[in-house]
């Protein structure tokens, strides 16, 4: 396959809707996602990229997007592997990216599961934004909070505790009112 302006093209992963390729453009490596249905994700990635979240845009073409190559762990690998003081740090930057997409009244549809979704590296970085949409009120904190409880046995063993039933209340106190004093709430339990 040939892309404008991109060399050294081979291919890196398939996935539920379409196939991902990597290659260098001018210098950097970057990913080719195939799709018959890529607009969405262009769109999506241009308005947020503005905020600092995801993959950086670079270009597109039919059926297909190009964007940085995000290089890291998956978020559960990432908590396996890493430090308590780390982990904390990653989660508290994936909680505030789901934040400004909350207030962007953006739902992403992953963040109930998003262990392939989340890459921590240099950068944390959320991909696969191809089932967005507008909502009248996002629910990307909420659902990652619902994630990091199902996993709480995983983050006990790295000496994070979440009391579940008190987390809970929180979540549900921010679902009902978004504010960035909810919001705060919800962080500093995490450092406790």
């Amino acid at each position: 396959m040939r892309f404008k302006g991109i060399r050294n093209v081979e291919f890196f992963a398939k996935g539920k809707r379409g196939r991902v390729f990597i290659g260098e453009y001018n210098g950097k490596k970057v990913a080719i996602k195939l799709n018959k249905k890529i607009n969405n994700e262009k769109d999506w990635l241009k308005k947020i990229n503005k905020h600092k979240i995801g993959p950086k845009f670079i270009y597109s073409g039919k059926d297909y997007i190009v964007y940085e190559f995000v290089e890291g762990k998956r978020i559960l690998d990432y908590i396996a592997e890493s430090e308590k003081r780390e982990i904390i740090k990653a989660l508290k930057e994936v909680f505030r990216q789901c934040r400004v997409l909350d207030r962007l009244k953006i739902d992403k549809k992953e963040m109930h599961n998003p262990w392939k979704h989340i890459l921590i590296g240099k950068k944390i970085v959320m991909i696969d934004f191809e089932r967005c949409h507008k909502v009248e009120k996002g629910k990307n904190v909420t659902q990652f909070g619902q994630f990091l409880l199902r996993k709480k046995d995983l983050l006990k063993k790295k000496g994070i505790r979440i009391n579940k039933r008190e987390f809970i209340r929180i979540l549900k106190e921010y679902k009902d009112n978004q504010t960035d004093g909810n919001f705060k709430i919800i962080i500093t339990t995490l450092s406790k």
